[in-house]
């Protein structure tokens, strides 16, 4: 059975392309675009107007007995924060993402493949993505 789901693993499209491509961490070398370097800035910000802030907000409200302060402070502080995280998965997130998660199928699906002694599928036909 699992050989089975393994196979039919193999044989989405992207999982053929992945090992068909070979898929690696190599453009993980290449310097940095500004776009990139936007979007880590925009994500390590996102960190520090988290829950740091709400922190700070608490204190303050602690401190002038105002919990109205941390009340609606803190939700807001939090939502902005997680608009400021997927800001920069935008901007960088998207390439590298799809980069790791290829050479992730294709170094899975052979060590299941291995494990199963499970072939590689042949490269047509075609199936329809799982």
């Amino acid at each position: 059975m699992l050989q089975n789901i393994v196979a039919r693993l193999a044989r989405t499209r992207f999982a053929r392309q992945a090992i068909a491509d070979q898929a690696d961490l190599s453009p993980f070398k290449e310097p940095p675009t500004l776009r990139v370097i936007a979007g880590v800035g925009a994500i390590g910000f996102s960190y520090v107007i988290g829950w740091p802030l709400i922190t700070v907000l608490g204190a303050l409200a602690i401190h002038l007995a105002r919990p109205g302060i941390v009340l609606i402070g803190g939700p807001v502080a939090y939502g902005l924060s997680h608009l400021v995280f997927l800001l920069g998965m935008y901007l960088a997130g998207a390439r590298y993402s799809m980069i790791f998660l290829r050479w992730l199928t294709r170094v899975g699906m052979l060590k299941l493949m291995a494990l199963t002694r499970t072939p590689l599928p042949p490269e047509s036909p075609p199936s329809e993505p799982v």
